[in-house]
């Protein structure tokens, strides 16, 4: 693989310990909604744990963002995240009843906040602009792959006979192996400490147009719930339980190419245009899921669907790295982390009460009609004053 080669050794390293941080994540997740269903948890608890989960994780990724700035090593950071995450994944075998998984859930996303702001300033910092799109496709598209074999792994453990709870158990091999592979990074020489160049740790010290642009990324954040609620869709229109994880197996092989090509590919176009086309396909897609009524609609929308995650992940990203001053890499990506979650929780209490109290159609509907408007609201951002540059 020619492009992965002429990446830095630190952007590989972190690539594939996300590879293997997906595998030990995705042997789990996708059994959630139907685990969480035998523990006696309703549809608007499942989004109230993906809620929190996802809150707490931002607030975290901002502080973790915030210090980064302030240290010259960030690879403690990261590690620490990865290690938590990993212990606290597997305790899901021995959750008793809903509030446990709740529990288990944050803990595990405390691990993520800890380390996703440190490890996207290493990955920023190991490469030039014009190669940002390219290394956080990289990293996105082996997170993705992690994702791809992890429910393979829970579908061979299921047919082999073993439980939800042991398959959730097994979840701690690929967690160590992530923890050993996070110890090789090399981290690459950065400049002083922020805190000694940038006093004020509020979002006003960032760059306006960045602000707008975090801003329309909270509007879009409002109306995209957990996929969690996709899968309860799959359910609904027939796709069986022991195929969920072949779904979301097939789904994230699309988000693995989607990932790495387009990546690479904001690097030579428009970011914007390309985040724009990628929100479209968002639109269509939660228009889709809620219009459909057989069991191989969902496979065909979960397909298209996946094409929104490589037009976008990598994008936002890369655009944070072109918006946020030198040396303010960490918070930049702490606020970009922090809106996203925050309107996790609205978006999944949101989504949840509409599903059981209106119709899953409906949520999804709502779902769609939030990402329109961030989009209208994107292309203008990308029409007023100086557009975004492409590197």
């Amino acid at each position: 693989m020619t492009i992965s080669k002429k990446l830095p050794k630190t952007v590989i390293a972190l690539g594939f310990t996300s590879f293997l941080t997906d595998i030990g994540s995705e042997m789990i997740f996708p059994l959630l909604p139907v685990f969480i269903a035998s523990l006696g948890g309703a549809p608007a608890f499942i989004g109230l744990i993906e809620g929190v989960a996802d809150a707490t994780s931002s607030v975290l990724k901002l502080v973790s963002g915030l210090w980064a700035d302030r240290v010259k090593r960030k690879k403690p950071l990261v590690l620490l995240g990865y290690g938590i995450a990993s212990f606290s994944r597997p305790l899901m075998g021995w959750a008793i009843v809903p509030w446990h998984v709740l529990g288990i859930r944050t803990i595990d996303r405390i691990g993520k906040g800890i380390r996703t702001s440190p490890r996207d300033v290493l990955i920023s910092s190991s490469v030039e602009a014009k190669d940002a799109g390219r290394a956080f496709g990289f990293q996105r598209a082996l997170d993705h792959a992690g994702a791809v074999l992890g429910p393979l792994v829970a579908t061979l453990l299921l047919s082999l006979g073993w439980s939800l709870r042991e398959v959730f158990l097994a979840a701690i091999v690929p967690g160590l192996l992530a923890i050993l592979c996070v110890m090789t990074v090399q981290e690459p020489v950065l400049p002083e400490p922020v805190a000694q160049q940038h006093k004020a740790p509020v979002a006003g010290s960032l760059p306006l147009r960045l602000r707008l642009y975090l801003g329309i990324l909270g509007v879009f954040a409002l109306g995209n719930a957990s996929d969690a609620f996709l899968l309860l869709r799959a359910g609904d229109l027939g796709v069986d339980v022991a195929w969920l994880p072949m779904l979301w197996t097939c789904f994230h092989v699309v988000k693995v190419g989607a990932t790495y090509v387009f990546g690479g590919m904001s690097d030579r176009v428009s970011r914007v245009g390309m985040l724009i086309v990628g929100w479209l396909v968002y639109v269509v897609s939660y228009l889709l899921f809620a219009c459909a009524t057989e069991a191989w609609h969902a496979w065909a929308v979960f397909g298209v669907y996946g094409l929104f995650y490589g037009l976008t992940e990598p994008v936002e990203r890369a655009l944070i790295k072109e918006l946020a001053p030198s040396g303010m890499q960490g918070r930049a990506y702490g606020y970009f982390n922090l809106v996203s979650g925050l309107c996790a929780i609205p978006a999944g209490l949101l989504t949840g009460y509409l599903w059981q109290e209106l119709s899953p159609a409906f949520a999804l509907q709502i779902g769609a009609a939030f990402a329109g408007i961030a989009l209208v609201l994107l292309m203008f951002w990308a029409r007023s004053g100086t557009r975004t540059p492409s590197p």
